[in-house]
């Protein structure tokens, strides 16, 4: 027997997985597929039983945030993807104006979304509000349907980020054109299609339609949500856990690139 090849067990040939040539007819291929798709019903309605309930209690939120100094700067700041979009040192000042952010679900399709920065009085731009509106276009099947008495249509459930939805820009008036934060610190383009090599400064998230970072899901999905735990800084997975420390003493360690943002599973 030739080294490193392993004998086969007596009666290997007659071996057979069980798992394997498991045949699916038609007729349970369909009633999984409606199955799946009840499932998928059913959970778009609890998020946007969710989405209704949870609007007086952002806003109750919103009245107690407006006593604490800074309270999103900080917020916001407390989120690693954010922060890498708001390296620049004037990014940081004109964001210490921040007063509010407030998220407007779409009532037709609560998935998509208007975010609103508030500023107080600023030396960078006289808005007072900023917005970025991820607008839902319906696919063309939409206008004949009919909703359910949810108010849910088969188009609802075959939701695309990519085709349905089309983010806008919004000028900011800056009060001095030449030292406006987006033309000191442009957008650079990457190589690839919606992709960047340099995002720049912060308010181009808002005067540029496209968004690659997916700053928009961030705010509102993670940031908007969890706000005050960000303020406290008390997320989960941006705390160290305390008995790491020993291990920095240990040379095979992995570096961590501080350049690039942590990742992590968004919510929308």
């Amino acid at each position: 027997m030739a080294k490193g090849t392993k004998r086969a067990s007596p009666g290997a040939e007659d071996e057979k997985n069980p798992l394997q040539n498991v045949e699916l007819s038609d007729e349970d291929a369909k009633k999984l597929q409606s199955i799946q798709r009840d499932i998928a019903r059913t959970e778009l309605v609890l998020e946007r039983n969710a989405q209704k309930k949870l609007v007086p209690v952002y806003e109750k939120r919103r009245q107690v945030i407006k006593t604490i100094p800074k309270f999103w700067p900080i917020a916001l700041m407390n989120h690693s993807l954010f922060a890498y979009h708001v390296q620049h040192s004037a990014d940081q000042l004109a964001l210490s104006y921040l007063e509010d952010v407030w998220v407007v679900r779409d009532p037709a399709e609560p998935r998509c979304y208007t975010i609103e920065f508030y500023f107080k009085e600023n030396p960078h731009f006289t808005d007072k509000v900023l917005k970025k509106e991820f607008k839902y276009v319906p696919p063309p099947a939409a206008a004949d349907e009919k909703a359910d008495e949810d108010g849910i249509t088969d188009s609802m459930l075959e939701f695309s980020w990519e085709r349905d939805v089309i983010p806008t820009s919004t000028k900011i008036n800056w009060k001095d054109a030449d030292k406006a934060l987006t033309k000191l610190y442009p957008r650079e383009a990457g190589e690839e299609e919606d992709d960047i090599a340099d995002p720049g400064s912060f308010f181009n998230f808002f005067e540029h339609d496209t968004d690659p970072s997916e700053i928009g899901l961030t705010i509102a999905g993670e940031i908007f949500p969890d706000a005050i735990d960000y303020f406290l800084g008390t997320t989960g997975g941006d705390e160290l856990d305390s008995d790491s420390e020993d291990d920095d003493e240990d040379d095979d360690a992995e570096e961590i690139d501080l350049e690039k943002p942590r990742s992590k599973k968004q919510k929308v």
